[in-house]
């Protein structure tokens, strides 16, 4: 009962912040240039907080490992290369880089055509193991950061900005139409989540446990896996990398509330990522003038976490 008037909070404050956020200065004059402006942006804060945040929750889950985020695989990394070898190859006036849509449609296939194939490879295998998994992803992440840190030595220091805009989470310059794209796909992940979040929850007493309770646990984190690639894949193309935003929503979701039920938890952490990605984005314009970014801030506090768990 505790939780449940824990979550009713956490919906007055979220719709209290988002409507304040959208509501500050709109007069009847300029409505139709705010609203046209701050609801796709408030959308994408929405939209990558939800994907973020249940999805980095399943993560910990099917590795059982509390420190863990989907970015340990790679996926910011790949992104950050996929944008600096657009530019490097065809410039930053490139019709690549030009189009957000097509960027967005090209950014997101990459990196779930990896996941994907490198699943396919991997789980082939009759001894496959997620940690093993896990440790591929770092090499690659590695390998995709040091191409990037070479291909920016390269590049025309005028085209580095564009370089640089793609290194760090904005949610400034929205597009709206990708916003409303980005909707479809991850809906239908988010739904699938709840599908099978009854089998999260036995996963979540371990791998030994769950096989024995009947549940197919190579399958299901296969069948996760997928979820996870491909909400990621689009919170980081809609919105940037952001790294540790996950662990963040994460453990303060797991301290704040006591239930082990994975349908709960997605919904409290989809709350609580959407106060804390609004409130952090109102930090950055109106108090900070932006004189930095939100990842930056998200960064520091998230590294903070990881250094107290470890």
């Amino acid at each position: 009962m505790r939780d449940i008037n824990k979550i009713f909070l956490l919906i007055v404050a979220c719709v209290g912040i988002i409507g304040w956020f959208i509501g500050q200065g709109l007069t009847m004059d300029n409505y139709q240039f705010f609203l046209s402006r701050r609801i796709p942006k408030v959308l994408a804060i929405v939209l990558a907080a939800v994907a973020i945040s249940a999805s980095s929750l399943v993560f910990q889950t099917i590795t059982n490992n509390r420190i863990l985020t989907p970015s340990i695989l790679g996926f910011d990394a790949l992104y950050t290369m996929v944008q600096v070898l657009i530019v490097v190859i065809f410039g930053s006036t490139s019709f690549l880089v030009v189009n957000a849509m097509t960027n967005f449609a090209l950014s997101t296939g990459v990196m779930i055509g990896f996941s994907l194939l490198l699943f396919h490879f991997y789980f082939k295998r009759q001894d496959s193991n997620v940690f093993t998994l896990l440790l591929i992803g770092i090499v690659c992440g590695s390998l995709f950061s040091s191409v990037t840190n070479f291909m920016t030595m390269l590049v025309d220091p005028s085209e580095f900005t564009a370089i640089q805009d793609a290194m760090f989470a904005s949610f400034n310059n929205i597009n709206a139409k990708l916003v409303y794209w980005s909707l479809i796909p991850l809906s239908i992940c988010l739904a699938l989540l709840f599908y099978y979040s009854s089998q999260l929850d036995v996963l979540w007493l371990g791998i030994d446990n769950a096989t024995s309770l009947g549940v197919n646990t190579k399958q299901l984190t296969q069948r996760i896996m997928i979820l996870i690639t491909v909400m990621i894949a689009i919170s980081t193309a809609l919105v940037g990398p952001v790294l540790f935003f996950g662990l963040i929503t994460v453990s303060l979701t797991r301290e704040i509330f006591k239930s082990y039920q994975h349908r709960f938890l997605i919904i409290a952490s989809s709350l609580l990522a959407v106060f804390l990605l609004v409130t952090g984005q109102w930090f950055v314009e109106k108090v900070l003038a932006f004189q930095t970014t939100i990842s930056v801030i998200i960064n520091l506090v998230g590294a903070a976490i990881s250094c107290s768990y470890s």
